[in-house]
């Protein structure tokens, strides 16, 4: 047997394990997070004010505190286990980093004792070229800064019986460039908040504090057997498949969405549940996702900064608790091709004070303040629609993105059928009427009525609005939450402005609300064009979007590219959250993250085409070439069909040897990468085709159909 049929057998005898209760998970929730309840017990009452007023209002940190937090901190952290702190913080990997330092510290008498200083705890410093910069920071300039986010709590991590004390923070180098993915966002936040509460002002509206934007972020992953995984070098190295046929059957039926789930799986979610909850992570929702093996995580709606710390640690809790339980978690845009990928879907709304500005109320014709922040959305998203793209673009998300189960590289808005009923009419004039939900019979009497939603969803749409928010849908299931909502938060709060200046400059003796609906009218007018309520992924949208000037920037490069355009480094320059430099290092990074990946993959699989899938069609070959010796003893003769299947072979194996060579070739000489992209998939075309015929025993890479199923 070989290592492949060994791994199933043992599989096959693996006992699911018993899911512990979990005692009381409300009073364990946020357990290991230093908190508000937490911080109320265990600083003093003035410490615990000033520090609450400056999570709560974004004011500047009293720095005469920090000392006082610090002891605290650590006091907690020791009783809970923890012998070392890190500052943890999300540079340009797309992962997140940390440094662990212990609270030891020696005495002049060599007695040692634990000590947590305030300027351990603000301020801490990783070597800023060790990550990746994009020039703004050469090896010769290696210093950099972590600074703590108070808006973010500390927590605990656990693995494997160890506690460490982590500690959010934002990183930037010695010269004040950012170099992380938390910053920006922070700046972003801050920049909507002040716009969003300027709107609401000119409708009378006043509120003490910020506007909150709030994030909920649906995690989709996969879960193979890892017994499997360790049998894949692509999926080790990459986080995809770069060979493998699709299994006669895979999601066609249509089976695996919401269904069953197993009690191996379910053990590790419920494993999984325990360990966000302790960690302060709301996870509400888990279910089978519609690809075999393919399942979901979703949170309830949290404050951006900290659903987008809280999504980092949620995939880190995958990968751990998966090996826990002999699983290997698959974050990949695309881990199997044929069948569906991983997005990760951004719900993103915006409150002040108690109003949501992206609920329409029950009469959303009426509703000013709604309407008017729905046309700011739709001027954000037309107009900086190819920055949208850019914010997830990646060499995963080229896979999946319009691959019949994403939205497409296209970026539209999906409004449905109410909204887009209102949003006509103010632009022909003033909204009038609005279409109500009905109500939708059974028609089984022991059945409740059901209330209908006024509009259905669109779920081939990237953006959609569901409700009383937007849901980003074509973010992929391994980037970072903070670049989409870097984009969409700084986007709408040049919409706010913009609209919030020319209401502040109307004339005393104006009508207040007629100048708004010229000024939605015309918004409307300019925009309407970003607007789809149909099939994203027909040809005739993409002939359509063309038509209406929509950018289609289908490859990573090109998604990129509108990072360098003096309109988008403008914008980010205006409201303070990116410079010129630091604009233009991220497409280098990213340019550069992304060549390397597809450089990773290319050898890979000439790695694997020679080491694994030619010798398997030669010995294949040679197993034939016996059978037909054997027929040869018999009587048969050379044009005989088994003498035909042989050479069918023969010229594949021919194929593969000649497609490795070019793919080698290719990759010595520094070829484009779209023209050796081209041959990895001429490869990869004929290797598939010949898994279906070469002998079981000798095909040693693991397959679809046990990888996806056999768990």
């Amino acid at each position: 047997m070989n290592a492949r049929r060994i791994a199933m057998a043992e599989i096959a005898d693996t006992n699911t394990p018993e899911i512990e209760e979990g005692g009381n998970f409300i009073e364990e929730f946020g357990c290991d997070v230093f908190g508000i309840n937490t911080m109320s017990e265990y600083l003093p009452k003035p410490v615990f004010k000033k520090l609450r007023e400056t999570m709560e209002t974004g004011k500047a940190l009293d720095s005469s505190i920090s000392d006082d937090v610090a002891h605290a901190m650590k006091t907690w952290a020791m009783e809970r286990g923890a012998t070392h702190y890190t500052h943890w913080f999300m540079p340009l990997t797309g992962a997140t980093a940390e440094k662990h330092d212990s609270f030891l510290e020696t005495c002049a008498n060599g007695n040692v004792i634990a000590r947590f200083s305030g300027k351990n705890l603000i301020m801490g410093e990783p070597d800023a070229s060790s990550f990746p910069s994009g020039g703004l920071r050469s090896t010769a300039e290696a210093r950099g800064y972590t600074a703590w986010d108070p808006s973010s709590p500390a927590f605990i991590k656990r693995a494997n019986g160890v506690a460490t004390l982590y500690i959010p923070t934002a990183f930037c180098s010695y010269t004040g460039e950012v170099l992380d993915k938390k910053t920006p966002l922070l700046r972003s936040m801050q920049v909507l908040s002040a716009q969003a509460k300027r709107l609401l002002k000119c409708f009378d509206k006043d509120f003490e504090g910020g506007a909150k934007v709030t994030l909920g972020a649906e995690q989709e992953y996969f879960l193979i057997d890892r017994r499997f995984y360790v049998q894949r070098p692509d999926l080790m190295q990459t986080g995809r498949t770069l060979f493998g046929a699709p299994p006669q059957r895979h999601q066609q039926l249509e089976d695996h969405y919401f269904g069953a789930i197993k009690p191996r799986i379910l053990a590790f979610m419920a494993d999984l549940d325990r360990e966000l909850w302790r960690l302060g992570i709301p996870a509400k929702t888990r279910h089978n996702e519609v690809a075999p093996a393919q399942f979901e995580v979703a949170p309830i709606f949290e404050e951006v900064n900290l659903a987008v710390d809280h999504n980092m640690l949620i995939m880190d809790a995958l990968k751990r608790i998966a090996e826990k339980h002999n699983f290997a978690c698959l974050l990949h845009e695309k881990p199997f091709a044929g069948v569906n990928g991983s997005g990760k879907h951004n719900n993103w709304s915006i409150s002040v004070g108690d109003i949501n500005l992206l609920n329409p109320g029950n009469d959303p014709h009426q509703n000013a303040i709604f309407l008017t922040s729905l046309c700011a959305v739709i001027q954000a998203v037309d107009k900086h629609a190819d920055l949208l793209r850019s914010a997830i673009a990646g060499a995963g998300n080229d896979h999946r993105l319009g691959a019949n189960e994403a939205p497409p590289a296209i970026i539209s808005m999906y409004l449905g059928e109410q909204l887009a009923d209102i949003v006509e009419q103010i632009e022909k004039g003033q909204a009038k009427t609005s279409k109500h939900g009905k109500t939708i019979k059974i028609g089984a009497d022991i059945l409740p009525e059901l209330p209908c939603d006024a509009t259905d969803r669109n779920r081939t749409s990237p953006f959609a609005f569901t409700g009383n928010k937007f849901e980003f849908r074509a973010a992929g299931s391994s980037q970072s939450c903070a670049s989409p909502n870097i984009v969409l938060n700084t986007a709408v709060a040049e919409a706010f402005d913009e609209i919030a200046t020319a209401l502040e400059n109307l004339p005393k003796n104006a009508d207040f609300h007629a100048e708004l609906q010229k000024m939605l009218s015309s918004i409307i007018k300019k925009h309407k064009k970003i607007i789809f309520n149909g099939n994203n992924y027909g040809d005739e949208w993409k002939k359509e979007a063309a038509k209406r000037g929509l950018p289609n920037l289908r490859t990573t490069p090109e998604a990129i590219k509108p990072l360098t355009e003096a309109k988008n480094i403008a914008l980010f320059e205006k409201y303070g959250v990116f410079n010129r430099a630091e604009m233009l290092s991220r497409h280098e990074i990213f340019l550069e993250e992304y060549e390397r990946k597809i450089g990773i993959e290319a050898g890979l699989s000439l790695k694997l085409a020679r080491t694994h899938i030619i010798p398997a069609v030669a010995a294949y070959l040679k197993e034939l070439g016996g059978a037909l010796e054997t027929e040869k003893m018999l009587g048969g003769t050379k044009k005989s069909k088994a003498a035909a299947y042989a050479a069918k072979i023969s010229a594949r194996l021919n194929s593969l040897i000649e497609i490795s060579d070019n793919l080698e070739t290719q990759i010595k000489k520094a070829e484009k990468l779209p023209k050796i992209i081209e041959t990895m998939a001429e490869l990869r075309k004929v290797a598939d085709e010949v898994e279906g015929e070469v002998s079981n025993e000798l095909w040693t890479l693991p397959k679809y159909c046990e990888m996806l199923f056999v768990y």
